[in-house]
């Protein structure tokens, strides 16, 4: 019950109890029928018991007219009701006493009562009003179904608003933040409408805020750095040139790695695919890292893929980094085997699950402990080409692996 849609749930309420109104209906109709029927019989055959009874005392005309008031009768023609038997009527019930025979008759016209003593036989026809109890019941029962009926859809009609509500949200989640809701009511699903514009105008407002802050920061790194790059031109000595150089051209390449994060996390980025091979990425990523060689040991492997290089280059640099940073030897390794690379770099396991280290970091042990804004950068990024990030501990040693089967060219493998 917990994970089925309101309108679904509606949907079961309302044909549940529709079925059991109308099972209702149809039973106590049934019922009444019968029970109306049985009625009739025994009031038929108390009028037959009655009226022979009475006959052997040779009541008077006088008594005989208050007998036909008492039991809602009255005496007509045998041969005008034997024809209308014979064209349109039916038998509903025949009996015999002490007193004599009684034969019911029903036709589209009433019901008549056909009394026969010895010497002595009469028609008397029902003169009491029309029973409508049948009617009036059916009549209730077709309009509490309408009424369920009306209220059902009176009711997916005030929720009909939710869905649309539901598709400007899923618009929101996939990257359209330029959106509005217009409902004109002053109900619950106003209120949720109003409260989503406005979260929608704050975020949008943030989200300038940050790029304009992203922007301005980024331009101000840059001033001194390229003054810094200028002025090292004039140094004599060639080691501290440059190595003061390649310090400057480092800061160059995490302004440009920062805004290629900042690119990756917005919802409406898309990768720039292109045909590429495995060893192009670790090259790539070899040289973001900036880090003697022989730390890193890395196997040339031959295989193509359709992947956005850079932003790949980046992910594998990041696993690298922190496998440099946190092993016990400062070294790592990277692995190709079935589809899948591996990270693999000596040290202490994990101590949260993985999901712990790919959240942006907020707490001070994320801080202290690494695995923080790095595992959340590689995990954006694996997630936007359809990849994923997988850990594991064995053997003394933390293995990061990317399985990057759909990313591989077949095509150019033949």
């Amino acid at each position: 019950m917990k994970n089925l849609s309101v309108s679904t749930f509606i949907h079961l309420l309302f044909s549940l109890a529709i079925g059991i109104l109308v099972a209702t209906i149809f039973f106590f109709l049934s019922w009444n029928k019968e029970r109306h029927k049985l009625d009739e019989i025994n009031h038929y055959k108390l009028i037959a018991d009655a009226f022979l009874s009475n006959v052997q005392l040779n009541p008077s005309e006088e008594q005989l007219e208050q007998f036909y008031n008492d039991f809602s009768v009255k005496p007509v023609p045998m041969e005008r009701a034997k024809k209308e038997i014979e064209d349109q009527g039916k038998t509903i019930f025949a009996g015999q006493s002490m007193f004599g025979m009684v034969r019911v008759f029903q036709t589209p016209k009433g019901h008549y009562i056909y009394v026969q003593r010895l010497g002595y036989n009469l028609m008397l026809q029902d003169d009491r009003p029309p029973n409508y109890t049948f009617e009036i019941a059916l009549g209730i029962g077709i309009f509490l179904v309408l009424l369920l009926f009306l209220l059902y859809f009176a009711i997916l009609l005030k929720l009909y608003p939710l869905r649309r509500l539901h598709k400007k949200i899923q618009q929101f989640a996939n990257g359209d933040t330029n959106i509005k809701l217009s409902y004109p009511y002053e109900d619950e699903i106003g209120k949720i409408a109003r409260s989503f514009d406005e979260a929608i105008v704050h975020i949008n407002q943030l989200i300038a805020s940050k790029n304009l802050f992203m922007r301005n920061i980024m331009h101000e790194l840059k001033t001194p750095i390229t003054k810094g790059r200028i002025a090292v031109e004039a140094i004599d000595d060639e080691v501290t040139k440059n190595i003061l150089i390649r310090a400057f051209e480092r800061m160059n390449e995490l302004i440009s790695e920062l805004a290629q994060v900042e690119r990756v996390t917005t919802q409406n980025f898309t990768p720039f695919l292109q045909e590429t091979t495995l060893q192009e990425v670790l090259k790539k990523a070899q040289d973001l890292l900036m880090v003697e060689r022989s730390k890193v040991e890395l196997t040339k492997y031959d295989i193509n893929l359709r992947a956005d290089v850079k932003l790949l280059a980046l992910a594998i640099k990041n696993l690298l980094d922190n496998g440099i940073k946190y092993s016990k030897n400062k070294k790592v390794s990277l692995q190709f085997e079935d589809g899948v690379l591996r990270v693999s770099s000596l040290g202490e396991p994990l101590k949260h699950p993985l999901s712990f280290y790919t959240e942006p970091f907020s707490q001070e042990e994320k801080r202290s402990s690494g695995f923080g804004l790095g595992l959340y950068i590689v995990d954006n990024i694996l997630q936007k080409m359809n990849l994923t990030l997988k850990y594991e501990y064995a053997n003394g040693k933390n293995h990061f692996d990317i399985d990057i089967r759909a990313i591989i060219y077949e095509e150019l493998q033949r």
